[in-house]
């Protein structure tokens, strides 16, 4: 050892990122041990830095004793007091080893101890970087394939693309460079394993965040998220200035910055839609481009049944449905969109199912109709006051009505139920 070492342990914590403390308990195990191995594995030895000289010392101690019985652990108290004349019984006495003959095997070990010590802590450096990490994107290079992930090389780490969090229609060869967001950090045997995501919906809103500054700066604010990775997206935005337009934020002068994360995507169509905290309103906008005629919010199911024109319908469902399932989770209500004329139809055999009680013309069946009430037997189910109040009828009239609905209902003759 020599004063070198003292510059090899800065050089190797500058390059390999771990601390001098670490290196240097590395090298004096490493010593210890190839010491013990040379001068015998049951003396007590020890190695210790001397920050002074820059040099690893070896000493072998021994217990100060009377009469010795173990010349490797133990010292006669004449012998110690030519090392320390103020030794006494019972003291620990380090007596300092020269260890420049250390033999070929012994270095050999040395050097494979502080090699290992090395990649361990080269190891907890990766780990105690990336652990606070999760839910950053990181980028890297497509190192290797194993049986369907793909093997991220990050630079000082190695970072797993399983294929569950593969986009379907996306592929990669050795060399591609990849980008992805850091779903999970854990050791996997002696490796940290750093696993990352494509298809998480999270992966949009980071991406997003790094294209729209008004984002970053916490103008605007994400909403929500909905995703079926690689085909279709919908992202719910707000703002907190009022003269910010949350979707012209997103979408950039000439659509520069969703151009750019739809590029990153691999083309997955994006929608950005205008958060609002009226439910009807944001469902409408989530539903975009198509046009939403008029609808029914029951607020206690979350439900919404919404009427769109003809000619709308197959635009607000999507192909094979996409469009409104991606809003129905986006806005986290249960969606139910028909057309006019179906409508229509259905507002038609419902009122003509009603229309089978004697005494019930077009405008009575309109009001039950209109307020849930679809068939005789909906009808036979009210009180005289409740329809009273629906429909302004006489006690009487409203009576017969009952009546005469409990017994169409009681006959079967009762034409089948509509539902809207």
């Amino acid at each position: 050892m020599n004063s070198e070492l003292s510059k090899t342990i800065e050089i190797v914590g500058k390059e390999k990122g771990i601390g001098k403390i670490k290196i240097i308990s590395a090298l004096e195990e490493a010593v210890a041990a190839a010491s013990k191995k040379k001068f015998g594995a049951n003396k007590e030895i020890e190695a210790h830095y001397n920050e002074e000289t820059g040099e690893i010392e070896v000493f072998q101690f021994f217990t100060v004793v009377e009469q010795v019985e173990d010349p490797d652990l133990e010292m006669s108290l004449e012998e110690a007091r030519k090392y320390d004349p103020e030794c006494t019984i019972g003291d620990s006495l380090g007596v300092k080893l020269d260890i420049s003959g250390l033999g070929r095997i012994a270095a050999q070990t040395a050097k494979q101890i502080i090699i290992q010590k090395v990649r361990d802590a080269e190891r907890e450096v990766v780990f105690s970087e990336y652990k606070d990490r999760k839910g950053t994107i990181v980028s890297g290079i497509v190192h290797r394939f194993d049986k369907g992930d793909i093997i991220v090389n990050l630079g000082r780490a190695e970072a797993i693309l399983p294929h569950r969090e593969q986009v379907p229609r996306e592929s990669y060869r050795q060399g591609d460079r990849i980008k992805g967001i850091i779903i999970e950090v854990h050791k996997e045997g002696y490796d940290p394993q750093i696993v990352i995501s494509r298809t998480h919906p999270n992966f949009l809103v980071k991406l997003f965040e790094q294209e729209v500054p008004e984002i970053e700066e916490g103008i605007v604010e994400i909403k929500g998220v909905a995703r079926e990775p690689g085909i279709r997206s919908k992202i719910a935005v707000y703002s907190r200035d009022p003269k910010i337009d949350p979707v012209g934020a997103c979408v950039g002068m000439k659509g520069t910055r969703v151009q750019a994360i739809v590029q990153e995507l691999k083309g997955e169509k994006l929608d950005i839609v205008k958060w609002s905290n009226n439910a009807y309103e944001f469902v409408c906008n989530a539903l975009a481009p198509a046009q939403i005629y008029k609808g029914i919010v029951d607020e206690e199911e979350r439900t919404m049944e919404l009427v769109v024109p003809d000619d709308q319908l197959s635009l607000a469902i999507g192909k094979r449905g996409i469009n409104v399932r991606l809003a129905a989770k986006l806005t986290g209500w249960k969606i139910d969109v028909k057309s006019e004329s179906r409508v229509e139809r259905i507002y038609q055999e419902g009122r003509q199912a009603l229309k089978v009680i004697p005494g019930v013309g077009d405008m009575i069946a309109q009001i039950l109709f209109q307020e849930g009430y679809k068939t005789p037997a909906d009808v036979a189910k009210l009180s005289i006051k409740e329809l009273q109040d629906l429909t302004g009828l006489s006690e009487e009239e409203a009576q017969q009505i009952i009546e005469r609905a409990k017994e169409v209902s009681a006959s079967g003759g009762q034409k089948r139920e509509a539902d809207l």
